[in-house]
């Protein structure tokens, strides 16, 4: 599977419905990030690609100065709105490869679903110069799980006769794909150690509307022309309502983390 970097700026145009329904991020992976970084306290973390701030508030809550960059205007602006109690957060409104790179000055990189937007040959190299020689990189993306259940397979159907040669891309991302990827790019980039990785597994269950609000946000979807893509919505909610009008929706968050090799060097 690859990439299509040209839809890394979809995710803006439904910047509410992504800050209201995309699921946030499991405590324990929080908790291990910080363990395994040992980042002090009032530590300073970069976060790429910070999105409405789903991943932000949950560090900021725990005291760390931040710095949160994000290409999309409107993801951004919502960013600053939700963290708003944590007056040592600041929003940057910007990509990753335009940002004037603070060499060797956060304790923590952390990037939440985001990092496979940016060219490895770019993101790898400059998120290790922006960390300090005991620095640590931490990326972890969810994800969406589709089980052989009655109600999936319902759901299923559904593309398969409106849009039989629709490419949901999504079902290709597997645990074992994305750890290839990704620890190939650690490992690629030189300047990591060994890559860490831990795996997170929960289910959070949807009304039908707040389902249909979920899938909307999938960048997947731009590729149908809007009628056929409401169309597939109004059947999967009926597929939904028939099943008693809520749908249990499995998750997997998957974690890398690494320290920068100038940790191992004395």
């Amino acid at each position: 599977m690859t990439i299509d970097r040209t839809r890394r700026t979809t995710f803006n145009d439904v910047a509410d419905l992504y800050d209201e329904v995309r699921p946030r991020y499991p405590a324990q992976l929080i908790d291990d990030i910080i363990a395994f970084s040992q980042i002090p306290d009032r530590g300073r973390i970069l976060e790429i690609g910070c999105g409405p701030g789903n991943a932000t508030v949950a560090f900021a809550g725990r005291g760390y100065k931040m710095l949160g960059i994000e290409l999309g205007a409107r993801l951004a602006a919502l960013a600053v709105k939700n963290c708003r109690a944590y007056p040592d957060v600041k929003i940057i409104n910007a990509s990753f490869e335009d940002w004037q790179l603070e060499e060797k000055s956060f304790d923590l990189v952390i990037s939440a679903e985001a990092f496979h937007w940016i060219p490895p040959e770019i993101a790898y190299p400059k998120a290790a110069h922006a960390l300090n020689d005991s620095g640590t990189a931490a990326l972890f993306w969810i994800i969406y799980q589709y089980p052989e259940t009655a109600i999936y397979q319902a759901i299923n159907d559904v593309y398969r006769r409106i849009a039989p040669t629709f490419d949901n891309a999504s079902k290709s991302i597997t645990p074992d794909w994305l750890t290839k990827q990704i620890t190939g790019n650690f490992a690629e980039s030189k300047y990591f150690g060994v890559v860490d990785v831990k795996q997170y597994s929960w289910s959070v269950t949807y009304t039908v509307e707040h389902y249909i609000k979920l899938i909307s946000t999938f960048s997947v979807h731009d590729q149908l022309e809007a009628e056929t893509r409401k169309t597939i919505f109004e059947n999967i909610r009926a597929v939904i309502e028939n099943f008693g009008g809520q749908i249990a929706q499995p998750y997997l968050a998957v974690l890398f983390q690494a320290k920068s090799k100038c940790y191992f060097v004395y």
